[in-house]
């Protein structure tokens, strides 16, 4: 391996230190550094753009920062089809499987070959409006149905292969993958899944009526949000981004997508024990 992506969080305070740090390996372990188009202005003229680079397949993708910047770097890992690696920069971390200290021994072990490559699902998200489609796109942990800024409930019909299932007047609902299950999703109430699984899971947020709970539903389902009442703002987030509003009406299609996100894991770590020690699983 010689060929790494490089996704950084633009907010990170010190930079400097971290660039510093990549330019030594750069130089004295002979890597060669990639960025997207997007973070051209973000990262040092010695980390190339891709986009000018021809014949070049990224080995893996170091991503610096937290969760949130791991989800933005989800379409740089789809486009050139490497895998991330996650550099915890931040509080929590829950996606990273390495940190900055660890860096060098990571790249080590990345050459010598001691990890594993772990595919996890992505959801399809679409919107149709009047039987147009107007927005399509993907997601690593959830899509979000949610109210806006008023203090008013919102009506969801959900469906399953055109099958009704329940509508309930709530907050919103989440539509969860097993990676996105142990975040907004688990706020929610909703179950731990293993990430490594394909599931969907739904999860209404404060459902107005007791006997809406969680639901687990299989990937080969297609599941429906269709919105029965609009009449103040209700919006669509995938991720924590990509925001948009919806009218009553509208319907939002949540299947598992055709492709997959790899993630390295170096650590004989399991999900479990990552559980216990960074969300405090079972601690008195």
């Amino acid at each position: 391996m010689k060929n790494f992506g490089i996704f950084f969080n633009p907010n990170y305070q010190d930079k400097k230190a971290i660039f510093d740090l990549l330019k030594q390996l750069y130089e004295n372990k002979n890597l060669r550094f990639f960025k997207s188009e997007e973070q051209r202005e973000v990262l040092p003229d010695f980390i190339r753009c891709l986009k000018k680079e021809k014949n070049v397949k990224l080995d893996c993708i170091f991503v610096f920062g937290g969760d949130g910047t791991i989800l933005k770097a989800l379409n740089f890992s789809l486009k050139t089809k490497a895998p991330i690696l996650g550099i915890n920069l931040g509080k929590l971390g829950f996606l990273s499987e390495s940190s900055l200290k660890e860096l060098e021994k990571s790249i080590d072990d990345l050459k010598k070959n001691k990890f594993k490559v772990q595919a996890r699902m992505l959801l399809k998200v679409i919107l149709r409006r009047n039987k147009k489609v107007i927005f399509s796109s993907l997601a690593l942990n959830d899509a979000v149905i949610y109210k806006g800024e008023a203090p008013k409930l919102i009506d969801v019909k959900i469906s399953s292969n055109r099958r009704f299932v329940v509508e309930t007047r709530c907050d919103g609902v989440i539509a969860a993958t097993p990676t996105g299950s142990t975040a907004y999703s688990l706020s929610a109430g909703g179950p731990i899944l293993s990430p490594i699984m394909d599931a969907i899971v739904v999860a209404p947020l404060n459902p107005h009526i007791l006997s809406v709970r969680p639901m687990v539903f299989s990937s080969d389902d297609n599941i429906g949000f269709t919105i029965m009442n609009a009449d103040h703002k209700i919006l669509l987030q995938l991720d924590g981004q990509n925001r948009f509003e919806l009218h009553k009406g509208d319907k939002i299609l949540v299947t598992a997508a055709s492709q997959k996100v790899d993630f390295i894991k170096l650590s004989n770590r399991t999900f479990y024990q990552i559980l216990r020690k960074k969300l405090h699983m079972g601690k008195k």
